[in-house]
């Protein structure tokens, strides 16, 4: 087994330690444009080897895809974040290039390669692979569901004073503050459901923390996050590699599912050795399914700045 992670940034560097920790792969390849710094980020990661008692190869090149070779599964973490003064446009444009540059990359050495898309903005980016390659659409993943579905695990947990493993919640829809939906109604505390224990304020407080818990990393951190998200990524990475039929929320092809298609939004999917296998039904009622038809404009309005640059 051989796993790829493009972008040994913050995010991707978290995410390959994450991978080589759990020994998901025999050979795990962190690849990054600038000179050295994958190098030097796969070299420190193998010097914990024998403290954390791994036996993960973690092997660093620069912009070298042909050491990428036969991955079963590739990461891409890599583009720019929003700078000060840059618009939406210049941000999509500026990253889409980079995707899809790596993803055509990617598939010239590892054609059956499963594509886990972290870049942002993700579900454009996700919505970008899907359109651009011809692959099954099971093998485009967008990871944001699953972060902001542990960002919300997390607030619930804070609320009700528990352990957040004893949680289960999900997030749908659009992977950003205005565009997520965590869904109260249906998360649990050890099959209890939430509303039974937290009323209707606390909820929808923990809704809206959810919704800017990257934005609020960011103003903390003056950068964004990087433990969580590289976490979710190797999460989805182990639920492929080891086939275990795991629910996540996801952001995937729609084609008709939740009422909507022609995008990429995050809905719950079981993930296994296929990529996402199957798109889980939760029947939103009529609330939830016009606050995901909002997201899904929102969503699909990003991607006509594709469409308007010739990018699909």
């Amino acid at each position: 087994m051989k796993i790829t992670v493009v972008g040994a940034g913050a995010v991707g560097a978290t995410c390959a330690d994450n991978i080589a920790r759990k020994e998901l792969a025999e050979e795990l390849v962190l690849l990054d444009i600038k000179e050295g710094f994958a190098e030097g980020k796969a070299i420190d990661m193998m010097q914990t080897a024998t403290l954390l008692g791994f036996d993960t190869k973690i092997k660093g090149v620069t912009n070298d895809y042909s050491q990428t070779a036969g991955s079963a599964v590739a990461v891409i973490t890599s583009g720019l974040p929003r700078k000060p003064g840059m618009t939406r446009e210049e941000l999509i444009g500026i990253n889409a290039g980079i995707v899809k540059g790596v993803a055509e990359n990617i598939l010239k050495y590892s054609p059956d390669a499963i594509i886990i898309v972290i870049s942002n903005p993700m579900d454009t980016m996700t919505y970008l692979a899907l359109k651009s390659f011809g692959l099954p659409k099971n093998r485009i993943i967008g990871m944001g569901g699953t972060l902001d579905s542990a960002r919300f695990k997390y607030y619930l947990s804070v609320a009700l004073n528990c352990n957040p493993s004893d949680l289960q919640g999900f997030v749908i829809g659009g992977h950003g503050d205005t565009t997520m939906i965590p869904l109260t109604r249906f998360a649990t505390y050890q099959s209890l459901p939430v509303t039974d224990v937290l009323d209707e304020a606390t909820l929808e407080k923990v809704a809206a923390d959810t919704m800017v818990g990257g934005a609020t990393l960011t103003g903390l951190l003056g950068t964004s996050a990087w433990y969580a998200p590289g976490a979710a990524g190797a999460a989805l990475v182990e639920a492929i590699v080891r086939d275990e039929k795991k629910l996540f929320t996801c952001c995937v092809a729609l084609e008709g599912e939740y009422g909507q298609q022609d995008i990429c939004l995050g809905v719950p999917v079981i993930i296994g050795k296929n990529g996402w296998e199957k798109i889980i039904d939760y029947k939103l009622n009529e609330k939830e399914q016009a606050a995901f038809n909002k997201s899904a404009d929102a969503v699909r309005n990003m991607n006509s700045v594709l469409t308007e640059m010739k990018l699909v």
